[in-house]
């Protein structure tokens, strides 16, 4: 698989580029597999999705979800969290632990529990192997 590096401006340097991904995550309300593009996030502990995803995916997350505080660069946040949510990547499928923000200003991140920690991934001349 190979992706190049999602352009986006920032305020602070100008034109930034991050690593992206294409990842397919089983949606209990369609019935079907839904394609996000995803930030590759080597900073991440676990995959990480905005609250709005949940709806998509048929996620019930006060019913479904462990919630707890999580820390980090952004301060602290509530996290809904789903131990074992079923997600395609190339020829792979299996199941991983997926977070839900109780917000929804973030880009969906692909993390390294249980998900990144399984692959090979090469960031080279702004493109994701």
């Amino acid at each position: 698989m190979k992706f190049p590096y999602e352009k986006e401006h920032s305020r602070i340097f100008g034109l930034i580029r991050r690593p992206i991904t294409r990842v397919n995550f089983w949606s209990k309300k369609f019935e079907r597999w839904l394609e996000f593009t995803m930030i590759v996030d080597t900073g991440a502990d676990y995959t990480l999705f905005p609250y709005s995803k949940a709806e998509d995916l048929g996620m019930d997350l006060k019913k479904e979800c462990l919630v707890f505080q999580t820390s980090g660069i952004g301060g602290t946040e509530r996290v809904y969290l789903f131990k074992k949510m079923k997600m395609k990547l190339g020829e792979w499928t299996g199941t991983v632990p997926v977070g839900f923000l109780a917000r929804d200003d973030i880009p969906p991140l692909l993390g390294r529990f249980k998900c990144m920690d399984r692959f090979d991934f090469l960031f080279s001349n702004f493109t994701t192997y």
